[in-house]
């Protein structure tokens, strides 16, 4: 397992490409709390701070796929580099004048949101041009996957740092400038430079017009809205068992399940299509989500989220393949972002969602959402059978795709 993952690291670049890229995404993943702690400093309720970071959250989800067709027309660092910049600028400007004027703050959030760099779908563009064989990119793509979870998990400790040692305004301009220095390491390499996606047919709806997409993205909605509920689910449950850490134990168990699950995945060398891969690890994680709602102890409910995690990095890793098989040509960056959108989108729905279940239906009602959003996942996979079997990829140039059968550069490559 080892032996793969130094092969991969060891790669021209590969280091380079995945640490520039996660952090520069850091200000996406700890935006929400530090826009919160902000707001709460300046007097503002919870209720304004959550408003806040929702604009933040759905300018995100609006300016992804929107950059990324940017990227797909004009290459990565013009498009990727003045997105951060800008973003940072808007950040900045909010932590000066803070959330009075509202509107002038929810202006700051939205444009912060909409100018993040599309950074997650284009690293994942990259590594076909980058790795030498078709295994590598499936380690990379679910390295890629777990390494998220170390994001998570690092972030909110650094705006905790920041806030502890500075200020919460310096939380938001310290995170913003250290996403525009990511976001340099990753566009000022070769790879980045020189990527180019294949030449693309003129349609309004980019890479939605993929039927396969459309079912894959259905389908990672909902895989998104469990994973946001159980985040509420948690907190009901703490306050069930004693509060205190109970919550951290849980999402933290959950972080290491998919981080080993992601980790133990990449090491693997699969054969088969992958979009019968993913139906297997779909089912593995809807079967991992129900057992939540019998909440028992927290040593064993602590297990269970642990055991809800593990298939999630795996499940987004081989959902990487199968959007860039689908991706119609010249538009594989897009492609990944609304991937990206559609899983933000369905976390944000499962957070809405979770609460009045919790408030009115206990604790249980709050983990039967992530169940619920588990089963329908994999139903709306399962409907989608018979698009999702006729990929796009034989209509994509080589450098811009994952070879048809499975990821790989030639017949001599293919697991």
């Amino acid at each position: 397992m080892a032996t793969a993952y130094l092969e991969l690291l060891r790669t021209r670049y590969a280091i380079r490409l995945l640490g520039g890229t996660l952090i520069g995404r850091l200000p996406n993943a700890t935006a929400a709390l530090a826009v919160v702690l902000f707001t709460r400093a300046h007097g503002g309720s919870y209720v304004l701070a959550g408003a806040l970071s929702a604009v933040y959250g759905l300018g995100t989800a609006i300016g992804q796929p929107a950059l990324g067709r940017l990227v797909d027309k004009r290459g990565q660092p013009r498009v990727m580099l003045g997105g951060a910049v800008v973003s940072a600028a808007a950040m900045t400007a909010f932590a000066v004048m803070g959330p009075d004027p509202l509107a002038a703050a929810c202006a700051a959030m939205a444009v912060a949101g909409v100018a993040t760099p599309p950074l997650e779908g284009g690293l994942r563009a990259l590594w076909p041009s980058v790795l030498d064989r078709a295994d590598q990119v499936h380690s990379a793509y679910a390295l890629d996957a777990a390494a998220q979870e170390v994001m998570y998990a690092v972030g909110p400790l650094l705006v905790t740092l920041l806030v502890a040692t500075a200020s919460t305004a310096a939380a938001l301009v310290g995170l913003s400038l250290i996403g525009v220095v990511g976001t340099l390491l990753v566009v000022t390499t070769e790879p980045s430079r020189r990527w180019r996606a294949g030449e693309r047919e003129a349609h309004w709806l980019g890479p939605l017009r993929s039927p396969g997409l459309l079912a894959l993205l259905g389908s990672f909605f909902f895989v998104g809205l469990a994973l946001g509920s159980i985040a509420v689910a948690a907190v009901a449950y703490a306050d069930a068992h004693g509060g205190g850490m109970v919550s951290s134990y849980l999402l933290s168990a959950l972080g290491v399940g998919a981080l080993i699950g992601g980790v133990v995945y990449g090491a693997v060398r699969w054969s088969g299509v992958p979009e019968r891969r993913l139906r297997a690890l779909m089912l593995c994680l809807a079967l991992a989500y129900v057992p939540l709602v019998a909440v028992p102890g927290v040593p064993a409910m602590t297990a269970l989220a642990g055991l809800s995690g593990l298939f999630l990095a795996p499940s987004l890793a081989c959902a990487f393949v199968v959007v860039d098989r689908h991706a119609p040509a010249g538009t594989v960056t897009e492609a990944f972002s609304w991937l990206v959108t559609a899983f933000g989108v369905g976390a944000s729905v499962g957070t809405a969602a979770a609460g009045p279940a919790a408030q009115y239906g206990g604790v249980p009602a709050g983990f039967a959402v992530a169940g619920a959003g588990g089963v329908v996942a994999l139903l709306v996979l399962l409907a989608g059978g018979r698009v999702l079997a006729a990929p796009n990829a034989g209509r994509r140039p080589e450098n811009d795709r994952i070879d048809a059968v499975e990821p790989g550069f030639s017949e001599t490559h293919r697991a």
